[in-house]
């Protein structure tokens, strides 16, 4: 059961474990727990929509050609701490990494990460979460913004993100070997179409 803290006289909070959120989520539900607390996902706009759709058949055709593992969805709950589960935009996991998944949730963190920003959800993606990702192993985390487009890219050096490809029209991964994405690509109002792009990434 969740744990009840008071922050005044009058007003209480309940505060959940990984256990009690993964025993509550369900299929179909999209939400976070934070330090805690749920909060779940509203829906997106069709910007945000299409450009995960876009980058996630592209990783994913990438990784699957390769044999490099497996790229999942927001369907995947990821477990970093006691008080910490969030479901990815899009996740990268090694193939080492799927031989450790549970079959309802990933008990550690992804390598890869990809969250794409929205008016309820950028304070998280790059406040709390950015540091727990970033507590937890992730090794590279890219935080997209369909409406600005000011998509901004990272990965570990030590114990911290440090940002990389900072106003690079091509951005290499350098977590999933030979992968990489034109800047272009990522504009909201002009996306391309998956297969060539994917038939440019994967000749290098």
């Amino acid at each position: 059961m969740p744990t009840m803290v008071s922050i005044s006289d009058t007003v209480e909070r309940q505060l959940w474990t990984a256990e009690d959120f993964l025993n509550w989520l369900e299929p179909g539900v999209h939400a976070d727990l934070i330090e805690g607390e749920k909060f779940k996902h509203s829906p997106v706009n069709l910007k945000h929509a299409r450009l995960l759709n876009f980058l996630d058949r592209l990783m994913a055709g990438y990784v699957e050609a390769r044999k490099f593992g497996e790229v999942h969805r927001e369907v995947v709950a990821v477990r970093l701490s006691p008080r910490n589960v969030f479901l990815p935009d899009l996740s990268y996991f090694t193939p080492e990494q799927v031989a450790r998944l549970h079959p309802t949730f990933a008990p550690f963190a992804p390598t890869l990460v990809v969250e794409a920003l929205s008016p309820w959800t950028s304070d998280r993606d790059i406040g709390p979460k950015f540091a727990a990702y970033e507590a937890h192993g992730v090794q590279e985390y890219w935080v997209l913004d369909p409406e600005t487009r000011a998509h901004r890219f990272y990965r570990r050096e030590g114990e911290l993100f440090v940002e990389f490809a900072a106003g690079a029209e091509r951005i290499d991964c350098q977590f999933i070997p030979g992968f990489w994405v034109r800047r272009a690509w990522l504009n909201t109002e002009s996306l391309p179409e998956v297969r060539p792009c994917l038939d440019e990434v994967l000749t290098g």
